[in-house]
């Protein structure tokens, strides 16, 4: 029995990936309120980072009642909220 294909996430080059660290580190450091575009997720992540977690590549988002534990490699984008 074959499995279903599931899309591959896409590859982003260093320099991307530099970026979007650069910017989750800020806004950690900031606490500020962050929109996230996560690759596999219809709807994007709005919260704030309360944990980076170097060991297992995770960054922390704390919504109005729980954590979510998004991958750093399945971050897309991140942008303020404009509200």
């Amino acid at each position: 029995m074959a499995k279903p294909k599931v899309p591959k996430r896409p590859t982003r080059d260093e320099f991307v990936l530099e970026e979007i660290g650069n910017q989750i580190t800020e806004a950690f450091y900031e606490k500020s309120e962050i929109l996230l575009t996560v690759w596999g997720r219809e709807e994007p992540v709005r919260g704030q980072i309360v944990l980076l977690d170097s060991r297992t590549g995770k960054v922390h988002v704390q919504q109005s009642s729980e954590t979510l534990k998004v991958p750093f490699m399945d971050i897309m984008r991140i942008d303020y909220p404009r509200d």
